[in-house]
C-alpha cells in the first residue's frame, strides 16, 4: 500500500515537472502564435502590411493618442481605439525593432497635450465640462520627418489597417511620388482670348502639383521614364502608336496607370466654332485607350453614354429654367462605392456623360468595380447629347438594363497590346511581350469629373481663391493617385470587414414589425377616407343642409371608432410580439454562449475519459491474454 502510494506521489511529481516544461517551452516557441477564427480574418496582418513593417530601412515611431479614460463614455471609440491599439503592437511584434509604440492619454494642460497638437493631433470637446477626447495617430523617423492622421474614425475601421501602413511606408520613403501626366484638355491654365484673362489650372490638377511631383508629358512621347511612379492619362484623344506603346511597356514594367476615358467630354472642344454652330455636329468628343484597354482585359465602347433614371441629378441648364432631372448627370454615393481605399470612405460623386467598363470575356486578369450605378441604368448612343437641348428627351424610349461599371481597378499578369509592333515603331532591346511585375490600373470612364464645376465651388477672398467641395471627386483622384504611388505592398491592401458586428437578426425583428405596422396604419388611414366620403355624400344628400347626422352617419362612424379600437390593439400585440422575439433572441445568445459551449466541451472531455478508459482496458486484457498461456499449465 505504502508502495502504490509512493509510486501516485511520484507519478504527481513528474507530471508537475513536465507540465512546467511544456509552458515553458510553448512560450519560448510558440511566442506571438494566434490562432484567428474570426470569419473574415479581422485579426490577421495582411501580407502587403506585414512586408512593409518587415522591410523598413530606418526606424519609424509611433505616437498613439488615445483618451481611453475619457472614451469610457462613448464605447463605439473606447472600442476602436483599443482595436488600434491591438493592431499596432501587433505591427511592432513583427518589424523586427524598426518600430516602437507610444500609448499616450494626454491630460489637460500637460506636456503630453502639447505634444499632441505639435504632431498635428487634434482634439474633439465631450461635453460641457471641458473634458477632451483624443482619438489620434502620429509618426515620426530618425531624419525629422513627421505625419499624422489626426483622427482615426471608427466610421472607417475598414481601412483602419491601410491607413497605418501608409503612414508607416510614407515615413520610411523620402522620395516625393513622381507623377507623369498626359492630357489632351488642356488643365494648367492658359491665356483666354476671348475675355483677355489668365484662365486658373483646374483644381485637381493644381492640387496634384502641390502633393507630388508632376511631370507634363506630350503625345508625341517614345518612351516614359523609369522614375515615373503613376501616370495619369486625361481624356487621351487620338494617340499616336509610339505613344500608346510606350504606355503599354511602362504598364508591363510595373508601372501603375490612372485612365480618365471618355464618350462625350463637355470639355472636349473639337469643332468649337462661334461662327459655325453646326461645325460640332460632326465633331467626335470622345476618348478610348485602344487597344491597350483590351490587352488589360478592359470592355469599353466611347460611343455609349451611361444614363441612370435612379442616379440622375436635377439640373438648372439655363437661367431662369425650373431644375430639371438629367439621367446622364449623375450623382453617386456610399451605395455605389465599393470597398476599395480609395473610394470606400468618400461619400458622393458626381460624373456627367460617363461610359460603361466590363471585364473583357475571357479575361484572365482581376476585374474589381469601384464605381456601380443603381440598377435603373442602362446606356444611350453619344449622337444623341449633340446639341440636346431638353433633357427630358433623353427618356424617350429608354429601358433600363442593369447596373454599369464606371470605374474600376484592373490587375494582374497581362500580354502586351502590340505582339506585331506598329508601323514606325522601333522595340528597346528589353521590350517586354508579357508582364513583368503584375499590372495595375485604375480606369474610370468620364473625365468631366476632373472640371471644376462638377464637383468645386471657387471663390476670390480678399485675392485668394478659397475653393468649396460640394463632391468628393477630388479626393477620388487623390486617393487613386496616392495608393497607385505606394509601393506594391501598399497597394496590396484592400479594405478590411467592419469589426463592429451590428445585430443584424434583432434589425430585421424591427424592420418586419415595422412593415407590419406601417400596413395597420395604411389600413386605417385608408378606413377613414372611404368613411368620410360616405359622411360627406349623406350630407349632401340631406334636404336643406342639415348638420344633424342621421341614424346611418352615426352607425358609420360608431363602426369606425370600433376599427379604430380593434387596430390601435393590433398595434399594441404587434410591438409586444417583437419585444418578445428580441428577447427571446437574447436567451438564445446566453443560452448558447453560456450553456450550449461548455456542455460539448464537456461532452468531448467525457467522450475523451471514456475512449481512454476504454482503451486502458484493452491493453490490460491484451497483457493479462499474453500472461496467461506463459504462467498457466502446459
Amino acid at each position: 500500500m505504502f508502495k502504490k502510494s509512493s509510486l501516485g506521489a511520484g507519478g504527481l511529481a513528474i507530471i508537475g515537472v513536465l507540465f512546467v516544461a511544456i509552458i515553458l517551452l510553448a512560450n519560448l516557441t510558440l511566442r506571438g502564435a494566434k490562432l484567428d477564427l474570426t470569419a473574415d480574418g479581422l485579426y490577421t496582418i495582411s501580407p502587403g502590411t506585414e512586408n512593409i513593417v518587415k522591410g523598413l530601412n530606418e526606424p519609424v515611431n509611433l505616437y498613439l493618442f488615445f483618451s481611453e479614460r475619457t472614451a469610457t463614455q462613448i464605447p463605439q471609440i473606447k472600442n476602436h481605439g483599443i482595436r488600434a491599439r491591438e493592431l499596432l503592437e501587433e505591427l511592432v511584434s513583427r518589424s523586427g525593432g524598426k518600430l516602437t509604440l507610444k500609448v499616450i492619454d494626454p491630460q489637460p494642460f500637460t506636456e503630453e497635450e502639447d505634444r499632441a497638437t505639435e504632431l498635428g493631433i487634434g482634439s474633439a470637446p465631450l461635453n460641457v465640462a471641458g473634458e477632451k477626447l483624443y482619438l489620434g495617430l502620429a509618426a515620426t523617423n530618425s531624419t525629422d520627418g513627421k505625419d499624422a492622421i489626426p483622427y482615426l474614425d471608427p466610421q472607417l475601421e475598414e481601412q483602419l489597417e491601410y491607413d497605418v501602413a501608409k503612414l508607416i511606408h510614407k515615413l520610411s520613403s523620402a522620395k516625393k511620388p513622381v507623377v507623369g501626366w498626359l492630357s489632351s484638355l488642356n488643365m494648367g491654365g492658359d491665356f483666354d482670348m476671348q475675355t483677355g484673362r489668365q484662365r486658373p489650372a483646374w483644381v485637381v490638377y493644381s492640387q496634384v502639383e502641390q502633393l507630388y511631383t508632376v511631370r507634363p508629358l506630350e503625345p508625341s512621347l517614345t518612351k516614359i521614364d523609369a522614375d515615373i511612379d503613376v501616370l495619369v492619362l486625361v481624356h487621351p484623344k487620338d494617340l499616336p502608336p509610339a505613344a500608346l506603346y510606350a504606355i503599354d511597356q511602362f504598364a508591363l514594367r510595373g508601372g501603375h496607370v490612372l485612365a480618365f476615358v471618355d464618350p462625350n467630354s463637355q470639355a472636349d472642344t473639337a469643332g468649337a466654332n462661334p461662327n459655325d454652330p453646326m461645325a460640332q455636329l460632326g465633331a467626335d468628343h470622345s476618348s478610348h485607350l485602344e487597344p491597350l484597354l483590351a490587352a488589360w482585359g478592359v470592355e469599353f465602347k466611347p460611343g455609349q453614354v451611361v444614363v441612370d433614371l435612379e442616379r440622375g441629378l436635377s439640373v438648372q441648364l439655363r437661367e431662369g429654367d425650373a431644375p430639371q432631372q438629367h439621367i446622364a448627370i449623375l450623382g453617386f454615393d456610399a451605395s455605389n462605392h465599393s470597398k476599395d481605399v480609395i473610394i470606400g470612405k468618400l461619400d458622393n460623386l458626381t460624373m456627367a456623360t460617363a461610359g460603361s467598363l466590363k471585364q473583357a470575356q475571357g479575361s484572365k486578369l482581376r476585374f474589381e468595380p469601384l464605381i456601380t450605378t443603381s440598377a435603373q441604368a442602362g446606356t444611350l448612343p453619344a449622337q444623341r447629347f449633340t446639341m440636346m437641348t431638353d433633357p427630358a428627351s433623353l427618356r424617350d424610349g429608354f429601358k433600363p438594363t442593369g447596373p454599369q461599371v464606371v470605374a474600376a481597378r484592373v490587375s494582374g499578369n497581362a500580354n502586351t497590346a502590340f505582339p506585331t509592333l506598329p508601323a514606325g515603331v522601333t522595340a528597346a532591346p528589353d521590350a517586354l511581350a508579357a508582364s513583368a511585375k503584375p499590372l495595375n490600373v485604375v480606369v474610370i470612364a468620364d473625365s468631366d469629373l476632373l472640371q471644376d464645376f462638377m464637383w468645386v465651388d471657387v471663390r476670390n477672398f480678399f485675392g485668394q481663391m478659397v475653393y468649396q467641395p460640394r463632391a468628393n471627386n477630388g479626393e477620388f483622384v487623390w486617393n487613386a493617385i496616392d495608393n497607385l504611388s505606394g509601393s506594391a505592398d501598399l497597394i496590396s491592401i484592400r479594405g478590411r470587414a467592419a469589426y463592429t458586428r451590428p445585430f443584424t437578426k434583432v434589425d430585421e425583428l424591427r424592420r418586419a414589425a415595422d412593415a407590419s405596422l406601417r400596413s395597420k396604419d395604411q389600413e386605417l388611414e385608408q378606413q377613414l377616407q372611404q368613411t368620410e366620403e360616405r359622411i360627406a355624400k349623406l350630407q349632401t344628400a340631406q334636404a336643406g343642409g342639415e348638420a344633424l347626422l342621421s341614424p346611418d352617419q352615426a352607425q358609420v362612424i360608431e363602426d369606425l371608432r370600433k376599427d379604430a379600437v380593434r387596430i390601435r390593439k393590433e398595434r399594441r400585440e404587434v410591438n409586444a410580439k417583437l419585444e418578445t422575439d428580441i428577447r427571446n433572441l437574447g436567451y438564445e445568445v446566453k443560452a448558447y454562449n453560456i450553456l450550449l459551449v461548455p456542455l460539448l466541451v464537456a461532452l468531448a472531455g467525457i467522450a475523451m475519459a471514456y475512449w481512454s478508459s476504454r482503451r486502458r482496458h484493452a491493453i490490460a486484457m491484451l497483457r493479462s491474454q499474453q500472461a496467461g498461456p506463459q504462467g498457466g499449465p502446459s
